[in-house]
């Protein structure tokens, strides 16, 4: 069978001049000068020229994948076996009904449901699948009802824009109302009474910059503006405290926030102010009776501490310290009920859960036993209660579901996930090694791998790493890797500098003037695993996505021999581009993370030495699977088109490379549970290819 030919994208090139530096970009002519229109409209408001090469690519990467399709359905079946099809969460209780999701066979999207609190009389009162007929994306963007439990607020992307359509159901009659709020973030919060929904609307540049107030049952072209975030640079957010009481109104970017707050049961009121945004000053709040728990970074505290203020009087001047700061012992979040407080935090590189009461602040710990594993609170809806819930899971152990009584200190199983296809923890083996890295920092690297894998470096390895903004990625239970685990692979993650795995510090050696420790600490990882023999260079197959995406094209340009394979889905290639385009949704609030090439020139100095789509040269690459999606307003899918015209008019070895734009989804992919198995499948199926096993 004669090999099908790669397409080759046109080279249109434009010079651009910044700070007195002239590049070339022969593939700028990618980027749609109407992608506001693709965003809401897809692939009809696509210039022809820019859909004939994206359509070119996917008929490309279908042909070559063909000869894969089997396993790709052997790969589908494996992991689709693995879910229990009917599966349900544990309802949390709330009042006189308890709220939950469940799934149905062959169903795949979730029916939110509530139930009387005893647990009889099942009500499905929003139905993911029938609302989902007949549109080809489908993706629900959140729902609350109100506390008086008559109506429920639920948004819904059919796009993949992430432009959600915000409606509200009369949850007496099952049926919406007529009001539909078009343009918005998400989901919406109701006022104590019921009367009122705030919610966040979307510019046209898909940035979230006004809070309005709607009053139930009036003409959305009535609502009002409550707040409008005027720097292009922060996002916009609202919530409510765990008492019910407040709802906050957050803005930040990566290193800064400021809250502002109007009382649930007043909405009318103007929103106050806690504390004036100050650059690298983080906080967050909670609320019981008259005072304020804010988590913050203020001053020294890197790790974060826990304060209190009166709510007469918020500002910082009148913060006072109830958690001090720790050095090593990063506090990621804290919840407040009425009794007690509990935080998560994170010491060692392991999460641990720490109870704290309020009466005389004795504080316990709820232990586990496994040397690496992860953690979750999953919060609820109750604020006078002596429960919580969290969730627990290691690369072997299956997730579980706890209550936890704070005053018995009793841990009670609400459920466990179930592998309907079966799961015998003692068949595999989970490790946690250091790498040392290029300047003698030490960096952890999760391992899974079955028990009679050899580790004499024969085995392939997929080796996955993010690395930026802070996310940590835990050591979790994952069925669908263990697909690959089960063909002998050994599944690692490298926790590398820019997530917090060992720190806020952790972070901050990989943002900013320091990005490049992201990448020599995954190289760095890669290269410790080829050494101790768990696999081969020529065995190890990368996988990141977004930011993660970002970190596979620099590690193929720094060392591409380190790697038999990338896989890059969504990837953020083409960096010094994004952040010098400042019309572009998440451009602005990007800065702090990245550094602003636009009016620093060190930045943008910086910033090209490292940026993918930049860096490419005549040189043998490893094989590349780039996968983008249409309507993506995070990572826009001229990213990793342009970076694949660039690789394949450069590169100078036959490795494969390949382009995969779902025209029909956005940052995302595929949002039913099934469909988003078929894309995991095909990528899987590329990593054994490139191993030699498909």
């Amino acid at each position: 069978m004669t090999k099908p030919l790669p397409p080759r994208a046109e080279a249109r090139p434009i010079t651009l001049e910044t700070h007195g530096i002239t590049r070339q970009d022969d593939y700028a002519w990618l980027r749609a000068e109407n992608w506001q229109d693709v965003m809401r409209d897809g692939r009809a408001s696509l210039a022809n020229d820019i859909e004939a090469y994206l359509d070119a690519e996917n008929a490309y990467q279908e042909a070559i994948m063909a000869p894969t399709r089997e396993l790709q359905e052997k790969l589908f079946a494996e992991m689709r076996g693995r879910i229990k099809e009917d599966d349900s969460s544990v309802p949390s209780p709330d009042g006189p009904y308890a709220y939950g999701i469940k799934y149905v066979t062959g169903g795949q999207h979730p029916k939110y449901l509530r139930t009387k609190r005893d647990g009889s009389d099942e009500e499905i009162i929003l139905d993911g699948d029938k609302e989902a007929e007949g549109k080809a994306y489908f993706k629900f963007g959140g729902a609350s009802h109100s506390d008086d439990h008559k109506l429920l607020a639920w948004a819904y992307d059919d796009k993949g824009s992430e432009f959600y359509s915000l409606q509200i159901r009369d949850l007496e009659t099952g049926k919406d109302t007529e009001t539909v709020i078009e343009d918005t973030a998400g989901g919406g919060i109701f006022s104590a009474d019921g009367k009122y929904l705030f919610y966040v609307r979307l510019d046209p540049n898909h940035r979230p910059s006004k809070l309005f107030r709607h009053e139930i049952g009036t003409d959305p072209a009535k609502d009002v503006l409550v707040y409008e975030e005027e720097d292009a640079g922060f996002f916009m957010g609202v919530g409510r405290t765990q008492s019910g009481d407040t709802i906050v109104i957050d803005i930040h970017d990566h290193e800064t926030s400021e809250v502002r707050v109007i009382p649930a049961h007043s909405p009318l009121d103007p929103p106050q102010l806690i504390a004036a945004r100050d650059t690298g000053v983080e906080y967050s709040i909670e609320d019981n009776g008259d005072t304020y728990y804010i988590l913050t970074n203020l001053g020294d505290a890197e790790d974060f501490k826990i304060v209190t203020a009166p709510k007469a009087t918020p500002g910082r001047e009148f913060w006072s310290d109830l958690v001090p700061h720790k050095p090593g012992r990063l506090i990621l979040s804290h919840e407040v009920f009425k009794t007690f407080m509990v935080r998560l935090e994170r010491e060692n590189s392991l999460p641990r859960i720490v109870i704290r009461r309020l009466a005389d602040n004795v504080e316990h710990e709820i232990s586990f036993d496994e040397e690496a594993y992860s953690l979750g609170l999953s919060g609820g809806y109750e604020f006078d209660t002596t429960e919580i819930r969290f969730s627990y899971s290691s690369m072997t152990t299956p997730s579980r579901v706890y209550d936890y009584n704070v005053e018995t200190r009793e841990r009670v199983l609400r459920k466990e996930q179930e592998v309907p296809s079966g799961h015998d923890p003692e068949h595999y083996v989970t490790r946690r090694l250091l790498a040392k890295a290029e300047d003698g920092e030490m960096v952890p690297v999760s391992l899974l791998y079955h028990k009679d894998t050899p580790l004499d470096g024969s085995a392939p390895c997929l080796l996955y790493g993010y690395g930026s903004y802070g996310i940590s990625i835990p050591a979790s239970f994952n069925t669908n890797a263990l697909s690959l685990v089960d063909r002998g692979f050994v599944y690692a993650i490298a926790h590398i500098r820019g997530g917090k795995d060992k720190g806020f510090a952790w972070y901050k050696k990989g943002r900013r003037e320091q990005k490049k420790n992201t990448f020599t600490d995954f190289i760095a990882a890669a290269r410790h695993l080829d050494a101790e023999n768990f696999t081969s260079h020529d065995r190890i197959v990368a996988q990141g996505g977004s930011a993660g995406g970002m970190l596979m094209g620099a590690v193929s340009n720094m060392a591409p021999d380190a790697f038999a394979g990338i896989i890059a889905e969504v990837p953020f290639v083409d960096v010094l581009a994004t952040m010098m385009d400042a019309t572009l949704p998440l451009t602005p609030p990007e800065w702090p993370e990245w550094g602003n090439p636009i009016e620093d020139s060190e930045a943008y100095n910086y910033i090209a030495s490292y940026s993918p789509y930049d860096n490419v040269e005549a040189k043998a690459y490893p094989a590349i699977f780039a996968v983008a999606g249409l309507t993506d307003p995070r990572v826009t899918y001229w990213e990793p088109a342009k970076w694949v015209a660039k690789l394949r008019a450069t590169k100078t070895c036959d490795n494969l490379l390949m382009l995969k734009t779902n025209m029909e989804a956005g940052h995302g992919g595929a949002s039913g549970r099934f469909d988003r198995l078929k894309e995991v499948a095909l990528v899987q199926a590329f990593a054994l290819k490139v191993a030699g096993k498909a």
